[in-house]
C-alpha cells in the first residue's frame, strides 16, 4: 500500500527571545567522553499525537493561530535552552596538533520550525498493527548524522497537521540531549505554551575526572565519519498493563526468590527471551540484552537530575541461547539487574580512563549484533505530562532514526499505573513469529 503523502506547508527558525540570555551564553559548550563517540548516530526523534479540540469547540481552533502560540513560546523556551538554537564547530590547529568539536552558541540561526500536512486520521495511526511507514515523514532531519549538526539545526521541531490531530514531532542532535534532556525540554516548552512559570533551563556540569576540552585524535572527519544504511524491519507497538507488569516482575522473583528486580527488568528480560526464540539460533551461540543507561546519579558526586547532555552508557546481558532458553525469566532477569547494579561510579571511571587511552568513535554497524536485544528510551519519562493546548496527548511515537533488527523503545503507557508501550522492531520474519508466540502473547493477555 501506497503511504500517504506529507505535504511541506512552512518552515522557518526561530531563535531566543532577546530577553533574558543569561552572562557567558556565547562561551563554547565543550562535550564529554559519553557524548563525543556518537558523532555517527542519527538523531533522536520523539513525537506526541493530539486530537484537535471536537465539534463543537473546533469551530474556535485556528491552526495559524496556533502555530504562532507555538513559535512564540519555543522562542521563550529557548532564552533558558539557547544552546539548542547553536550548531557545532570543529577546532583545528596543526602544531600542536588539535581537534576539538564543540557547541559554538555565537553561530545561532536557530531552531527549525516545520508545518506540514497529511490526509491521515489518528485511527489510521493507532488501529494500524504495524507503526505506518507515513510516522517516520512526522520527523525532520532524517538519515542524518550528529556530526551534520556543524550545517543542520540541533533541534528541529515538526507539526504535521492530520485531518482530526496534531503531532509535535522533535529530532533533536543526540550528542546535545538523551531521552531525559529530551523530555526536560518538551516539558519546559509545554510549561511555557500553557504561561505557567517554568524555572527549567541549560544546565551543564563539570564531571570530575577529566579535562573539559577533549581533544580527539583525528586530523579530517573523514577519519570516523560512516553513514549507514537501515534495515527494512517492522514497527509495532504492545501495550503492556500494570497489572501485566506486575505479573512479570513478581514471577521474576519468586523464581530467584528475591524482591530486588524492577519492573524494567523483568519486562526486558521477558523481551530478550521471546525474540531470541523467535530468532532461532543454535544453542551455542551468544544472545545479548543492552540497557541504556544514564550515568547522572552514578558519578561520584552526582550529576543533577535536570544536567542536560548524553551522559549515557549501554550495560548488558550476556549468555548463550541454550542457557536463555533453558531457565526461566527470573535467571534472565537477574543478568539484567546485575548488569546495571555493577554499573557504578568504579565502572564509569574505569571506562573513562580506557576511553582517555584510546579515544573512539562508535561506528553503527559495529554496534550491531546478530542476536542482539537493545532497549532504550524509558516508561518513567513523563511524556504525556508535555500538553500543548489540546489536552493529553492520545499517543507518543518515535521516526526512523537509529533503527535496526532488535531496538527496543520503551515508553509510559498513557493510563500511568505502572504500565508500559513498548516499540518493537524486528526483522518482517521475526515479527511474524513474535506475534504467534506462545509466552509472549500469553504474558500481554
Amino acid at each position: 500500500m501506497t503511504s500517504p503523502t506529507v505535504n511541506l506547508i512552512s518552515e522557518c527558525f526561530i531563535r531566543p527571545a532577546d530577553d533574558g540570555l543569561s552572562a557567558g551564553a556565547n562561551k563554547p559548550i565543550h562535550f564529554t567522553p559519553f557524548e563525543l563517540p556518537f558523532l555517527n548516530l542519527n538523531y533522536s526523534q520523539k513525537g506526541l499525537l493530539f486530537a484537535k479540540p471536537p465539534p463543537p469547540e473546533n469551530q474556535d481552533f485556528s491552526i495559524t493561530s496556533y502555530l504562532e502560540d507555538l513559535r512564540r513560546s519555543l522562542s521563550a523556551t529557548l532564552t533558558h535552552f539557547y544552546p539548542l538554537a547553536a550548531r557545532l564547530a570543529t577546532r583545528k590547529q596543526q602544531n600542536p596538533h588539535s581537534y576539538v568539536i564543540y557547541i559554538d552558541p555565537e553561530n545561532s540561526p536557530g531552531v527549525k520550525f516545520v508545518y506540514a500536512t497529511v490526509d491521515v486520521n489518528i485511527s489510521d495511526i493507532l488501529t494500524s498493527t504495524h507503526v505506518p511507514l507515513v510516522v517516520h515523514s512526522f520527523f525532520d532531519l532524517n538519515n542524518v548524522i550528529n556530526h551534520d549538526g556543524h550545517t543542520l539545526p540541533l533541534l528541529s521541531i515538526q507539526v504535521t497537521e492530520l485531518n482530526d490531530g496534531i503531532f509535535i514531532g522533535g529530532s533533536v542532535n543526540h550528542l546535545i540531549a538523551d531521552g531525559t534532556s529530551f523530555w526536560h525540554f518538551m516539558a519546559a516548552w509545554s510549561e511555557t505554551f500553557r504561561s505557567k512559570e517554568q524555572g527549567r533551563c541549560f544546565k551543564r556540569q563539570a564531571i570530575k575526572g577529566y579535562e573539559p576540552i577533549i581533544n580527539l585524535p583525528f586530523t579530517h572527519h573523514d577519519q570516523f565519519i560512516e553513514r549507514f544504511e537501515h534495515q527494512q524491519c517492522k514497527e509495532r507497538f504492545f501495550h503492556f498493563s500494570s497489572a501485566t507488569v506486575s505479573r512479570l516482575k513478581a514471577k521474576a522473583n519468586a523464581e530467584c526468590n528475591t524482591g530486588k528486580i524492577s519492573s524494567l527488568q523483568a519486562v526486558s528480560a521477558h523481551l530478550w527471551r521471546c525474540i531470541t526464540r523467535v530468532r532461532r539460533q543454535s544453542g551455542e551461540s551468544e544472545t545479548i540484552c543492552t540497557l541504556v543507561i544514564s550515568n547522572r546519579r552514578r558519578l561520584n558526586p552526582p550529576l543533577s537530575d535536570d544536567y542536560f547532555g548524553n551522559p549515557i552508557q549501554t550495560v548488558r546481558g550476556t549468555a548463550t541461547v541454550g542457557d536463555l532458553m533453558g531457565h526461566g525469566l527470573g535467571w534472565a532477569a537477574l543478568r539484567l539487574h546485575e548488569a546495571v547494579g555493577n554499573h557504578d561510579n568504579t565502572a564509569v571511571e574505569k571506562w573513562l580512563e580506557s576511553w582517555f587511552k584510546n579515544p573512539v568513535v562508535y561506528k553503527f554497524n559495529g554496534l550491531l549484533h546478530p542476536n542482539a536485544v537493545h532497549i532504550g528510551s524509558s516508561p518513567r519519562f513523563d511524556m504525556y505530562g508535555c500538553e500543548f493546548g489540546l489536552g493529553k496527548a492520545v499517543a507518543a511515537r518515535s521516526g526512523g532514526a537509529n533503527k535496526a533488527d532488535g531496538k527496543m523503545t520503551m515508553y509510559p503507557g498513557r493510563d500511568g499505573g505502572g504500565s508500559m508501550d513498548v516499540e518493537v522492531c524486528l526483522l518482517p520474519e521475526y515479527m511474524r513469529d513474535l506475534e504467534e508466540d506462545d509466552e509472549f502473547i500469553n504474558a500481554l493477555t
